[in-house]
């Protein structure tokens, strides 16, 4: 497995699949703020992958749910429970995440994967400690796949 850290927009990368840094599917969908991945999910690819998600119920924290990407270029959506009910993560959910994540796409597979900064935005989870765990757990598995795991660059205006 190769694992790469870039800087860029998460949407804009070359991958088969991307993660998006969920929470536990117990809220409404609808009821949330689109902010982070979520909401650049929403604003680029539309709302269907989120109706197909609110089909699976709530997801176990650290557990992951495929759904189709909507409008988006890829061939999937990986949503990841990275974050409890309070709105943090830790260094356990934020493993657990990439492990079920990985799980998928290598039963699907899928031969590259864009994974943002898990637990970092509204996880409140330190990003440079998010990519270290990240990247532990990433080369602690053996899954035939590319790996860019992209810290969000925000376009200057």
């Amino acid at each position: 497995m190769h694992v790469e850290v870039v800087q860029g927009d998460l949407l804009d990368q070359e991958v088969d699949v991307i993660v998006n840094a969920w929470n536990r599917n117990v809220i409404p969908w609808w009821l949330l703020l689109p902010q982070g991945v979520s909401g650049a999910i929403k604003r680029r690819g539309g709302l269907a992958p989120f109706h197909e998600l609110a089909q699976h119920g709530p997801i176990p924290l650290g557990g992951a749910v495929v759904t189709r990407p909507g409008e988006l270029p890829f061939r999937a959506i990986i949503h990841v429970a990275a974050i409890n009910l309070a709105w943090r993560a830790s260094e356990t959910s934020i493993r657990e995440s990439v492990r079920s994540a990985m799980r998928i796409v290598e039963e699907r597979g899928f031969k590259s994967v864009g994974f943002p900064v898990l637990g970092s935005g509204s996880g409140g989870f330190p990003q440079d400690r998010a990519i270290e765990v990240m990247r532990s757990e990433l080369e602690s598995l053996s899954v035939d796949a590319n790996v860019v795991i992209v810290v969000y660059d925000q376009p200057s205006h």
